[in-house]
């Protein structure tokens, strides 16, 4: 065990105050849950749910040249992003494997703001340093710089309405623009991690304390309740949305993860990793890697990351994530399994839980998909 103290956010105290099941996430100590994991849950999909992600790890890439360093340091065409746009993408290592999954936001002509998950954020922060090496283009750590609070679920819009009047309307799914929410200064974002409609709002940290209690109280006639991590994980499944270290690690590659469509080959000059992904590309074609499946039970038992998929008294596959999904009440899981097993409705295919083969249905991604 380290004993490095654990991090902790601008709102710990009001997490605290609220009874919050804390837990150490990624070297930060997080709330887990509030109350209960379902109703967290449930909240999100048919209210609005509060969160507090200030544990992401922001890094503000400027200069002249930031869009030529992004596009040489990360997978996707970043030179190609508007300003006020937000693109998910990755960053690889020269072999191809994943090191991160990103979102970088292009918040003026030459500056951007890539979002990397915490538990990878010195790693990112690191490779896009050295990669910086040429460029006329400064990477700054901005990690302290923010705290970040999201509000998700159908009521999302109406309860941020009433505390700013910057352009909701207009900010489509993978927009940001500046403005004013409650009186603070904020970075108001609309994307997010539950499968529903929301927004991520970056401010300072000294203003987080307001911004949370302003929208509780925005919030509170519409059913806003505030969400630990737990919930987060459950709603990210549901819809079918990768998480780093489960669906995503370095020894796989995008087109290894159904993810080769963030790689674009089209864009101007090299980029780190592009012989060996191209190569990757190739084998994917030619022969179809492990397929990431959803997978819903037939009985109770819950799948966990490592388990086994089998068929036929063969190991066909292995889970990644697994919970009990509040929303279809039965158990679900996400894994890679072979390609000839992969269909949608495939028979005879089962997970390993504890030496006994639980019968599961194999279902395409997502398991929930919100109504438009």
């Amino acid at each position: 065990m380290s004993s490095t103290a654990l991090r902790r956010t601008a709102l710990d105290a009001l997490h605290r105050s609220l009874g919050a099941t804390m837990t150490d996430f990624a070297g930060w100590d997080m709330p887990l849950r509030y109350g209960s994991e379902r109703d967290e849950h449930l909240a999100v999909r048919t209210k609005a749910g509060l969160f507090d992600l200030s544990h992401m790890g922001e890094i503000t890439v400027t200069g002249p040249q930031a869009a030529q360093l992004l596009n040489h340091a990360l997978v996707g065409n970043i030179a190609s992003v508007g300003v006020g746009r937000a693109r998910y993408t990755m960053i690889c290592q020269a072999d191809g494997g994943i090191l991160d999954d990103l979102i970088v936001y292009r918040l003026a002509e030459t500056e951007y703001m890539v979002v990397a998950n915490a538990s990878n954020a010195q790693i990112v922060l690191d490779a896009l340093t050295e990669r910086a090496a040429g460029f006329d283009a400064a990477v700054r750590d901005d990690r302290d710089a923010y705290a970040l609070l999201a509000v998700q679920g159908p009521q999302s819009p109406g309860i941020l309405r009433r505390l700013t009047d910057a352009d909701l309307d207009g900010l489509k799914y993978y927009a940001g623009l500046p403005g004013t929410v409650a009186g603070v200064p904020a970075l108001i974002a609309r994307t997010g991690y539950t499968g529903e409609d929301g927004f991520e709002l970056f401010v300072k940290p000294e203003h987080a304390v307001a911004l949370w209690e302003a929208l509780t109280e925005a919030g509170a006639g519409v059913g806003l309740i505030p969400c630990g991590l737990s919930c987060r994980d459950t709603l990210r499944l549901e819809a079918g949305m990768p998480l780093y270290g489960h669906e995503l690690t370095t020894s796989l590659t995008p087109f290894d993860a159904g993810l080769g469509r963030v790689v674009k080959f089209e864009k101007e000059g090299d980029f780190v990793g592009r012989e060996a992904l191209t190569e990757a590309a190739a084998r994917a074609e030619a022969s179809p890697p492990r397929v990431l499946v959803g997978l819903i039970a037939e009985g109770r038992r819950v799948p966990r990351a490592g388990y086994a998929v089998v068929a036929g008294g063969e190991v066909i596959g292995e889970v990644t994530s697994g919970a009990p999904s509040p929303t279809l009440g039965k158990p679900i899981a996400m894994a890679y399994v072979d390609a000839a097993h992969a269909a949608a409705g495939t028979p005879g295919v089962g997970v390993d839980i504890r030496g006994t083969h639980e019968p599961y249905e194999v279902v395409a991604l997502p398991f929930y998909k919100r109504q438009k």
